[in-house]
Order: structure tokens, then sequence, then C-alpha cells
């Protein structure tokens, strides 16, 4: 549906979520999950980046909790944030809740949410703010 359009954001919906939470061949796949209206969202996506910058491993996505239809606004904050370039992606389902639930079921839908999948399976999920003891803890 947007695959053609000029925008760096793609859809996401349930028949997506299954590989986005796969774990990856190697290292981690952080997934930051982040919202328009979230005040501490783009202060934890900066810093995600950052970290993927200085762990080569890490294999950052981002997913904004807001409908792809506001492709524009995502985009245009994930380019002033300097994070145009990491992949992203935007709800396209009719009911969020359900996206929620299929790629954190531990999750309430509290942004900013990161989640944590690494190679081995194992998953970890922090809700807030990214302190640096947390992000330590994603860099093992």
């Amino acid at each position: 549906m947007f695959a053609h359009s000029a925008f760096a954001v793609t859809p996401l919906a349930a028949d997506g979520v299954k590989a986005l939470v796969a774990a990856p061949a190697k290292g981690e796949r952080v997934i930051a999950l982040w919202s328009l209206d979230c005040a501490y969202c783009e202060e934890n996506l900066t810093a995600l980046a950052k970290l993927q910058r200085e762990h080569r491993d890490i294999d950052l996505v981002i997913v904004a909790t807001d409908s792809i239809e506001q492709h524009e606004a995502i985009d245009a904050r994930l380019k002033q944030a300097g994070l145009a370039d990491v992949p992203s992606r935007a709800y396209a389902d009719a009911t969020p809740d359900r996206l929620n639930y299929l790629i954190d079921p531990a999750w309430g839908g509290e942004t900013p949410r990161t989640l944590v999948i690494r190679a081995d399976g194992t998953r970890q999920g922090y809700s807030g703010a990214l302190d640096a003891k947390r992000l330590a803890k994603i860099a093992l």
C-alpha cells in the first residue's frame, strides 16, 4: 500500500510482527516503541541510536505506535532526531492493542518501551526512559 511512497516509515500489521520479534541470527535486535505524543521517546530513540553506533551487533528498529496515516509527522520527527536511516515502522492495523500484545505480551502499551531480543531467543522489555544502567544491560 505504501511501498512506493517517498517516506521512510513502513506499515506494520499483525502479519509482520512475527518477523519483527524473531531472534536475530547474531547479536541483538532492539525494538524501540514510541509515540508522537510521548515526552520521553525522542530522548530514548537518540540514546538507542548512539548505542547502536557504538555496538554494531545491535539491530535497531523503530516502531511508532501511531497510525501509518501519520507517516509525514513520524518521518519528520525521525529526520529531526537524526534517525531517518534507521528502519522504522508504524502501526497499520485497526486494533493497535492487538499489535501491542503480539509484539510483547507483557507490555501494557505505555511509551517509551524498549524490547531487546537476543540471538539466543531471550527477551527483555523496559518501560520508561532509559538510564545509563538500563542502556548498559542492553549492550551486553
